[in-house]
């Protein structure tokens, strides 16, 4: 894990010492993604840069920008998990490896399989590859975008990089996204396409790779994945389904598991984490004779603290556990950092419990943290799943399912059929959300109804609604929360549940096998009964690392909040009025953007 930079010269009008310079400067503004080392390369008007953090071959071998036979040169940020299992096919084909790296399979794979190679990867990654004979920078991102890739194509410089704040070393100017900015205050919309929040500075998408012709300074980005419905999936009984996904589920923790660091868990307590815990700690127990190790965020709010939960798996699976509990002074002293690491507004707080639990796992000496992101949106963990599945039953099985899911999920009939309705209809949805915020009549426009609608005609089939809430609608603002937090530690996440072959075999599951007898996630469940106590593998309520509002969000905060909001040049360009009934989360969001807009001095 690690961060990149490039920079193109698309006029050749710097000299070598200049492009050295404007590299390093993005590689400093970026220490934390790579501790461990730098590293630089120039070839006319190219440069490219690398922070790195030592997680596979811990030896100078790692060292990028990494050249192969003088025909390719990569910076890489990331980790392909299966490149044992690739170097050995490669090896069969007479390709010889000097390291023990990754980033060597990568180069060799590029060799052998040109831009397809991607395909091959099981990982998360986001690089560039100069391929010196065709004069071509080959860049791309990894299926769901869990690594990022950030550039800028002006008319001088094509600049890229995995943060912001490297790219706006380079830029004269910083601009907010009007459009961006309205969507997210008014509708809570993040990260649903390629533009940021800042004017010019774009994302590459998952599952896209950038191909930049260096002769005459021309780029394309072509998609290469999409999440494919896998037919004989879905044929499966339920036993068979189980050991399907169990198999699938242990194959992607050992994938994860690869490391010449030491690797931990993050445990709250709910189903997700403690699954994730109980499969590799006892994965680890083969390999190491030293208790594998949780990470567990305690609330000072009793109603949001899992910390009994969490100390319930850690006794039973004898793990050596380490517990944060950040309290309203750390969340102070905090507040600006963590608005810089994350570069963006956030929706709401939570954002800072993931932050310390990075943070108390740096302190421990762990580098890699396994976390269970992506179940609720593959598994149809979330409420909002509920009805979907169960309207689609008839009527006789919709009324019996019913009763059962109120048993579990503390949710009546009436509230089903509310959900039902609220999410079939986007105007709805769309006035609700609107209804608080007078735009000014300029950036009406601008607000995504499109989206909603997307989001409406996709409900009543899960499989499709749960690629848009992965691709666009969900999963891209968490996964960058998650890499921002654990970066700003140097700490390197890596999620089983979105590894891509599990993902489409849990999408492509029969619905009934997810949500079965009121059960949500009923197939990781089976999966894990007998590893885990009963308690939590059977239980109903669903926490999290909710932030405790009530003890941070007081009244001299909620004035220290209303100060800057009404101070920010931004919210008044865009509000014609700021509501006084706003809830905590919409004045969140308000604050938020307020604060983002004085740390990185963006003007509109």
């Amino acid at each position: 894990m690690c961060g990149i930079a490039g920079i193109i010269d698309r006029k050749n009008s710097l000299s070598a010492e200049s492009l050295l310079k404007s590299i390093k400067h993005m590689t400093d503004a970026a220490p934390h993604r790579g501790p461990d080392g730098e590293g630089f390369y120039q070839d006319g008007g190219l440069a490219l840069g690398h922070r790195r953090l030592a997680v596979i071959d811990l030896s100078r071998d790692g060292i990028q920008p990494m050249s192969w036979h003088d025909k390719y040169v990569i910076t890489f940020n990331g980790e392909i998990y299966n490149y044992i299992e690739i170097r050995d096919i490669l090896q069969q084909q007479g390709y010889v490896f000097h390291t023990k790296t990754d980033t060597e399979v990568i180069l060799a794979s590029y060799d052998y399989w040109r831009e397809d190679c991607v395909l091959q990867f099981n990982g998360m990654w986001a690089l560039a590859i100069h391929n010196r004979q065709t004069n071509q920078v080959f860049c791309s991102r990894d299926r769901f975008g869990v690594k990022p890739f950030y550039y800028v194509p002006d008319n001088d410089r094509f600049i890229f990089g995995s943060e912001v704040k490297q790219l706006l070393t380079q830029m004269l100017a910083v601009q907010a996204n009007a459009e961006v900015i309205v969507n997210y205050l008014v509708l809570n919309l993040l990260d649903y396409d390629e533009h940021t929040f800042f004017k010019n500075i774009y994302k590459l998408k998952g599952g896209h790779n950038l191909i930049y012709n260096l002769n005459d300074h021309t780029f394309s980005i072509k998609q290469y994945y999409s999440i494919a419905f896998r037919e004989e999936v879905s044929l499966l009984n339920e036993q068979d389904a189980i050991d399907c996904f169990t198999q699938a589920f242990g194959r992607s923790i050992q994938y994860r598991l690869r490391s010449d660091v030491k690797v931990g868990t993050c445990l709250s307590g709910g189903l997700d984490s403690s699954a994730i815990a109980a499969v590799a700690s006892e994965q680890h127990s083969h390999v190491s004779s030293l208790p594998f190790c949780s990470i567990t965020a305690s609330s000072t709010q009793p109603e949001f603290d899992e910390y009994h939960y969490a100390q319930a798996v850690s006794s039973h699976l004898a793990l050596h556990a380490y517990v944060t509990k950040p309290d309203k002074d750390d969340f102070l002293q905090s507040l600006t950092t963590v608005i810089r690491t994350q570069e963006y507004p956030f929706a709401n707080p939570s954002v800072f419990m993931q932050y310390f639990v990075m943070k108390k796992a740096k302190e421990a000496g762990i580098t890699v943290l396994l976390d269970g992101q992506g179940a609720d949106e593959t598994l149809l963990g979330y409420r909002r799943y509920i009805p979907i599945v169960i309207v689609k039953a008839g009527l006789l099985k919709f009324l019996y399912r019913s009763k059962k899911i109120g048993n579990k999920y503390a949710i009546s009939l009436i509230e089903v059929l509310k959900n039902y309705f609220y999410y079939t209809s986007p105007k709805l949805r769309f006035w609700r959300q609107t209804r608080k915020f007078g735009l000014n009549n300029v950036y009406q426009k601008a607000l995504r109804y499109d989206l909603f609608k997307a989001y409406a005609d996709h409900y009543n089939q899960p499989f499709d609604l749960q690629k848009l809430e992965i691709m666009a609608m969900q999963l891209p603002h968490l996964l960058r929360l998650e890499d921002k937090n654990s970066m700003a530690h140097a700490i390197e996440t890596r999620l089983p549940f979105m590894d891509w072959e599990l993902l489409e075999i849990s999408l492509s599951i029969n619905q009934d096998f997810k949500l079965n007898q009121g059960w949500s996630k009923w197939i990781l469940r089976k999966s894990v009964e007998k590893m885990l106590p009963s308690s939590i593998v059977w239980r109903k309520n669903k926490i999290g690392f909710n932030a405790p509002l009530k003890d941070w969000m007081d009244g001299d905060f909620v004035k220290i909040m209303q100060a800057d909001i009404s101070s920010s040049l931004i919210i008044k360009e865009l509000l014609k009025n700021i509501p006084a009934d706003l809830d905590q989360n919409q004045m969140w969001r308000l604050y938020n953007l307020a604060k983002w807009e004085k740390i990185f001095h963006v003007s509109i």
